[in-house]
């Protein structure tokens, strides 16, 4: 996944660049994974629609790679998946083992089509292709050392750091899972990832499970399925097994589904903004029902923030049903208070001027009628820089609300991210140096208030209790090297981290040295 840090596109042309007409004020996550191994079927047709489904984790650019039994081929291209695919690329590709990939980049951004995925590597005489949902914290000195073994490098992504690795690992040691589990041992961070090889599919978690990944089995036994969420086991009519656990390795071929816990689990650490904003809130996550754990932050927000009002809003689509929630919690009606352009997504045409500064409008617009002269409550899922709020609360003024009272469902995020969201510095964080009030009188608010962080765990309650909430808490499951402390965090903020250096029983520089 994530390929850089916060440059907006993976462009195919030089001058070309996507749009993003003001910084998100929702954390962008960088992408997501889809596979399948399903003999006798059309697996690179299954894995558009899969990618059609999980759409809403990327779109920068989208890929499928696709096995015969033979040979690797791949076609990926910027844009949306529908943008990259159609009838005669999706007759091209010839198989019955795929991985796809839709992108939004976090880590090692690059202009190039070599920065989409899924990534093709060669491994002597064959090729594999890896497509990942995550970042790696520790690949500079991985790519040093592997540049310094000879090993050639086309692009600045984490994830060809991985496929190289795996590469290498397996050339010494010929066999496939082997190299994997190898490569496991030396990176560190956020990976969920898909690989095939001519033959077979296979998938691996990193040991905290940070970002999710599941299985699934398409009726009569005709193949197996991962996705990054259920919703894409649903739309081509797999049901759930269960999720891949953090450290497993899963092959598919035709001896059927082989399990290996490749390195040790670690205290799980789901991201926890995948209840709050990423995923999809028809999809199930560990257990727990996204829909509901949104609805549960709406109803736990009016018990920590209630105000008096006319009607309740969410804006769309992951403030929705926290706002139902709240609506229902408070018995103040809930009105959809402005309506979304849904076929905008990420354009790579740029505006006028003059349509650069309407900003949020090219995705959103209020409905007067609803909300004039009406005291609202906005609920949405967060406040990242500001931005996209301030113009939000500007809007819905000028369309003759009365008041706004801002309700996120989620804690003030103050710290960045490392593991596959787009806020790696802290001072690109509004609430990093801003009192509550402060952001308030910022974005125009009447007024403003956040879900607590233990508010917002009691609604989260999966069938494991480790969620990730680094963001909020400044904790973090997986150290980052001096150097990125550094160049993240404000002189004064001192992060903290689940274990040592020591109790990890490698550093960065450690990981380098095994190979």
């Amino acid at each position: 996944m994530p390929e850089c840090s916060q440059h907006p596109a993976d462009c195919a042309t030089p001058h070309s660049r996507t749009l993003h007409p003001t910084p998100s004020d929702h954390p962008e996550e960088a992408c997501a994974v889809f596979g399948v191994y399903a003999p006798g079927e059309d697996a690179a047709r299954m894995t558009y629609f899969g990618l059609h489904a999980l759409q809403h984790r990327g779109q920068e650019s989208a890929g499928i790679a696709v096995a015969d039994g033979s040979a690797v081929t791949a076609t990926k291209d910027r844009g949306l998946v529908t943008q990259v695919f159609n009838e005669s690329t999706l007759a091209s590709l010839e198989g019955h083992i795929a991985i796809g990939h839709v992108r939004y980049s976090t880590s090692g951004g690059s202009s190039s089509w070599e920065a989409a995925q899924p990534h093709l590597s060669a491994i002597d005489d064959s090729i594999i292709a890896l497509a990942h949902n995550g970042t790696l914290v520790n690949t500079n000195h991985l790519r040093v050392q592997l540049l310094e073994l000879g090993v050639s490098f086309r692009s600045s992504t984490d994830s060809e750091v991985a496929a190289k690795l795996i590469g290498y690992f397996t050339r010494k040691t010929h066999h496939m899972r082997e190299g994997i589990r190898k490569t496991m041992e030396l990176i560190g961070g956020a990976y969920a990832m898909v690989l095939i090889t001519a033959e077979a599919l296979y998938a691996f978690r990193d040991p905290n499970g940070i970002r999710p990944l599941c299985i699934g089995r398409l009726p009569d036994d005709r193949g197996w399925v991962l996705a990054s969420e259920t919703c894409g086991l649903d739309i081509v009519g797999a049901h759930f097994v269960r999720d891949v656990e953090p450290g497993e390795v899963i092959r598919i071929n035709e001896e059927g589904l082989v399990v290996e816990q490749a390195v040790a689990k670690r205290e799980r650490a789901l991201c926890v903004f995948e209840y709050v904003y990423f995923a999809r809130p028809d999809s199930v996550l560990d257990g727990l029902s996204v829909y509901a754990s949104r609805e549960a932050m709406g109803r736990r927000l009016f018990e920590e923030a209630p105000v008096a009002a006319d009607i309740v809003m969410g804006v769309p689509d992951s403030g929705v049903p926290s706002a139902i929630g709240y609506a229902h919690a408070s018995g103040i009606p809930y009105v959809e208070g402005v309506v979304k352009n849904r076929y905008v997504g990420r354009t790579f045409i740029q505006p006028t001027q003059q349509l650069r500064e309407r900003g949020i409008r090219l995705k959103l617009n209020p409905l007067p009628s609803a909300i004039a002269g009406k005291r609202l409550i906005v609920v949405d899922d967060s406040i990242v820089r500001g931005n996209t709020t301030r113009q939000l609360c500007a809007m819905l003024r000028e369309a003759g609300a009365a008041e706004v009272h801002l309700r996120i469902v989620s804690p003030p995020v103050r710290w960045p991210c490392f593991y596959g969201i787009d806020t790696d510095t802290q001072e690109q964080l509004i609430a990093a140096r801003r009192s509550i009030e402060e952001i308030a009188a910022y974005v125009g608010a009447s007024s403003l208030a956040y879900l607590s962080e233990e508010g917002l765990l009691a609604c989260c309650k999966a069938n494991h209790s480790g969620l990730c909430t680094a963001c909020f808490s400044g904790i973090y499951p997986v150290r980052i090297s001096e150097q990125m402390q550094t160049r993240a965090f404000c002189q004064d903020m001192e992060p903290q981290f689940w274990t040592s250096d020591e109790e990890r029983g490698r550093t960065a520089d450690a990981c380098a040295a095994h190979l």
